[in-house]
């Protein structure tokens, strides 16, 4: 397998990078700060799409999609939404180009092919949404009109990040339109649910659910809520966000219903995503130095089946059982991989296959054959086990419900032993740098004091905790009052 990867506890954003690219899951792609999401990477994502994909019409929605491009003048028409991603904005200008004089063999932007409007490329598509609802709503039978897409978006980011950060990336975006703001917070707190839900059933992820603060809130929502996940250097990462958006959108698009009274008023609004970040967060949240490890719900491959073998006659007489075992795992729904290569030595696939984090692990040759025996190894701990041949179909499913379990099991203490009762400014930045996590403190409900904090800690305010409770106190900043505690990161 060459080179180890580096160690989390040297360098963990090498070890981060180099597991991304030696997994088989991505690389950079020569377009600026785009990637190339490689097949094994791709249909880790596919499993994400999937799994929330039904969550989303479990609940009532409906997949659509929207155009790639935005008229400027419509991009700017919800002006904090249009402001907060002014910066990271692509701008179509032309639609030619034509070959240059001066240049044999080149092309240059053809001056008579000047656009009338400008087009940006979405970073997200409330405005051509909200634009697309004034046809779609006219009365209170046309809501809720409760709408899903799966898209790619850029957003022209300085610093990138395989998964992390990258200009272009992949996510869903739900946008729908309600007639009441009860209704429209509702849903908003559902797809919250929903999302908190998947990363903890699907992800072995376990997550904090809250609300961001105002200086965290996403441009032109009223509300923002968000999960809040811990990964393993000790900083937070957002791992979804749903934002009630309150009558901004439908008031900026003019977008009206007539009510059940015949009366005219403005719709409410949602919308809520999650993206190719959830990649990054599967990575940092579980992976060790040995590579990835993948939650059974999320893993491409769930078992792979290693014959061990000298000649020809005794792989026949392995790829016979093997056939036997896999076709009865296939049947229980699980995807396996019989790695019979003979260019590559049993040593050399074990290590491949535990960086590429397969959940389970046969290994098969002429002896366990005579003895009816079979090897089973698991990822998340190691331990190998020999199993008789007639009971592996059985167990082996019942492991890998086991394995998610212990996988979520594992980032729950790691989450729990990480969050941090503070009550003093010197005791806040002292952890930030010796321990890290979530730390829980009081904050005077300013954005002086959260910005304050950001510039001198690099710690942002995570989130304001749903299942935070009243508790009187001071902030740990101003000593001004505080009624709660709030949780501050550094993050992702």
């Amino acid at each position: 397998m060459g080179k180890e990867i580096p160690s989390r506890s040297e360098d963990y954003s090498l070890w981060y990078n180099e597991l991304v690219k030696r997994a088989d899951l991505a690389e950079h792609s020569d377009v600026r700060g785009c990637m190339v999401i490689k097949p094994y990477g791709y249909s880790i994502w596919e499993k994400m799409q999937q799994g929330l994909d039904k969550m989303f019409k479990d609940t009532g929605h409906v997949n659509a999609y929207f155009p790639l491009f935005v008229p400027k003048s419509m991009f700017e028409a919800e002006e904090k939404n249009a402001e907060g991603f002014a910066k990271e904005c692509a701008i179509v200008t032309h639609y030619r180009l034509k070959t240059d004089d001066k240049r044999p063999g080149k092309l240059m932007v053809d001056p008579d092919a000047k656009l009338e409007e400008e087009l940006v490329v979405r970073p997200t598509s409330e405005a051509i949404i909200w634009n697309t609802y004034k046809r779609w709503i006219q009365s209170y039978r046309d809501l809720p009109l409760l709408i899903n897409q799966w898209a790619n978006v850029v957003r022209w980011e300085m610093r990138t990040r395989l998964f992390l950060r990258t200009a272009e990336f992949l996510w869903q975006e739900g946008h729908t339109a309600h007639a009441t703001s009860e209704e429209a917070v509702k849903e908003t707190e559902q797809m919250l649910d929903v999302y908190a839900e998947f990363a903890e059933s699907f992800m072995a992820l376990p997550v904090i659910k809250g609300v961001k603060t105002e200086g965290e809130r996403f441009p032109g929502a009223v509300n923002t809520y968000c999960i809040e996940a811990m990964m393993q250097d000790g900083k937070a990462l957002q791992a979804g966000t749903s934002h009630f958006l309150g009558q901004n959108f439908a008031k900026a698009f003019d977008v009206k219903f007539a009510s059940k009274e015949s009366k005219l008023d403005y719709v409410w609004g949602t919308s809520w995503g999650v993206s190719t970040r959830l990649m990054g967060a599967l990575i940092m949240a579980h992976s060790d130095d040995d590579g990835l490890v993948l939650p059974p719900k999320l893993a491409p491959i769930h078992v792979v089946i290693v014959p061990i073998f000298r000649n020809q006659d005794e792989l026949d007489k392995i790829t016979a059982e093997v056939d036997k075992i896999s076709k009865v795992l296939r049947k229980q729904g699980l995807s396996v991989k019989f790695d019979n290569r003979d260019t590559q030595k049993p040593g050399f696939k074990f290590a491949e296959w535990e960086l590429k984090g397969v959940p389970v692990r046969l290994a098969v040759g002429p002896r366990d054959l005579e003895n009816g025996t079979v090897e089973v190894a698991r990822r998340d701990t190691k331990q190998k086990q020999v199993v008789k041949l007639s009971e592996v179909v059985t167990y082996v499913p019942a492991l890998l419900e086991e394995i998610q379990q212990n996988i979520y099991q594992r980032a729950l203490a790691f989450r729990d032993s990480h969050i941090t009762r503070v009550d003093s400014y010197d005791e806040f930045k002292k952890l930030l740098d010796d321990k890290g996590g979530f730390i829980s403190a009081h904050w005077d409900g300013t954005t002086e004091t959260e910005t304050a904090i950001k510039e001198e800690t690099k710690a942002t305010i995570r989130c304001i905790p749903l299942s935070a409770i009243e508790e009187t106190g001071v902030c740990i900043y101003s000593g001004k009052p505080s009624t709660r505690r709030v949780l501050f990161a550094r993050a992702y």
